[in-house]
């Protein structure tokens, strides 16, 4: 067979993948539905609330980010909007007293506060005594920060309900996502109650969990970044790098400055050690912080400090250091009933990822394209290994 030959077949087949069709909305639908669970109700109602989000974010329609999505939905809520928590008053009511003490608000003026009547004609006190949900009990809250004045005071316009939605999101997250980027709904309350509903929760955890550009090439880096944070991953790596490189014991859990830290701040563990290499890495203390402080970005990469420290541990390791590692996270929350790590649920959510894969059926089949990377994700590939 001549090579002349051989090239007008390849010519030909890449015509026609060229002009082969995009998949329409309703065969996106589709091809989202045979991944679901057998058992999962609504798929028609999931479907949309998944496809639209992966539309308007353009991630792109594979079987893969299909099944991200589908995974972290299983694991954080059993594909439930607003699931029910067990002893959540019990909870509440610790947190309550904990935020007391801090404040160091009498009892009894507390008290009184919880007593009066609510929006609802309940008081605070029944209603967080009946509240199952975390959207029920962000409702109670919401309504004392906004009508009672020692409400204020105590939570400081801060709802201590932080997570929602089917995904979990954060709810801070979501604020700041709408502020960067169109939701494409229409809000009926607020922001703040479109995470607990399906298609607002679905939205902005795909948004958390694909929308935004990371260098790695296996989705577990990408669901320990959904537990602990954008770019933690990454920033995990950058600090065992700088571990090997010093000889320093730095906590890997992907945090590279202080939260809110001043410019004039004695620096945390992982600043301290990038300034004990400084000379050898060619970089002053001014340049390291600012570097440091691009770790929420995919900035950081470009620096000189992240570019410095990799090029050392790669010529003193003799081969290339992780770029990626998941952050050693325990995960602290008063819902858990036992030790959990970001390590644990990222695995998890890997697990459920590949029986998700395993799962889809014909449809799937029918749909798929040769052009259509199993692996891909907005901005680079990633396999569930």
């Amino acid at each position: 067979m001549s090579r002349g030959f051989l090239l007008l077949v390849a010519l030909v087949l890449a015509g026609c993948a060229a002009q082969r069709p995009q998949m329409t909305a309703a065969e996106a639908r589709a091809l989202v539905r045979s991944y679901m669970p057998a058992s999962l109700s609504d798929k028609e109602g999931w479907a949309a609330d998944i496809y639209t989000p992966m539309a308007v974010l353009e991630v792109p329609v594979t079987p893969d980010n299909i099944c991200a999505i589908l995974s972290v939905t299983e694991q954080e809520t059993g594909f439930k909007v607003d699931p029910p928590i067990p002893n959540l008053a019990k909870l509440s009511w610790a947190e309550i007293e904990r935020q007391r003490e801090r404040l160091g608000i009498p009892k009894l003026v507390l008290d009184a506060a919880l007593s009066l009547e609510s929006r609802n004609g309940k008081s605070y006190r029944q209603r967080i005594d009946a509240a199952k949900t975390e959207r029920e009990l962000s409702d109670v809250f919401e309504d004392m920060i906004d009508r009672v004045p020692l409400g204020r005071t105590f939570f400081a316009d801060r709802n201590p309900v932080r997570t929602g939605g089917p995904m979990q999101v954060s709810v801070a997250f979501a604020m700041a996502h709408a502020r960067a980027r169109q939701y494409p709904y229409p809000v009926h309350e607020s922001m703040r109650d479109e995470v607990f509903t399906r298609r607002g929760g679905m939205y902005f955890g795909i948004a958390h969990l694909l929308d935004y550009p990371a260098p790695y090439d296996r989705y577990l880096y990408r669901y320990a970044d959904f537990n602990a944070g954008h770019y933690a991953s990454r920033n995990a790596a950058f600090q065992a790098a700088l571990a090997q490189l010093t000889g320093a014991t730095l906590a890997l859990d992907g945090d590279l400055v202080r939260s809110g830290q001043a410019r004039d701040a004695p620096p945390g563990e992982t600043e301290a050690a990038a300034r004990s290499i400084a000379r050898e890495l060619g970089i002053d203390a001014a340049q390291i912080r600012r570097d440091l402080e691009q770790g929420k970005s995919r900035a950081f990469e470009r620096s000189g400090l992240y570019h410095r420290v990799f090029e050392l541990a790669d010529r003193r390791g003799g081969k290339p250091a992780a770029r990626a590692v998941v952050p050693a996270i325990e995960l602290q929350s008063a819902k858990f009933t036992r030790r959990l790590t970001t390590q644990w649920f990222a695995e998890r959510v890997v697990a459920r990822h590949r029986q998700c894969l395993a799962r889809h059926g014909k449809v799937a089949f029918n749909l798929l394209t040769a052009s259509q990377s199993a692996c891909s994700t907005s901005d680079a590939g990633a396999c569930p290994q």
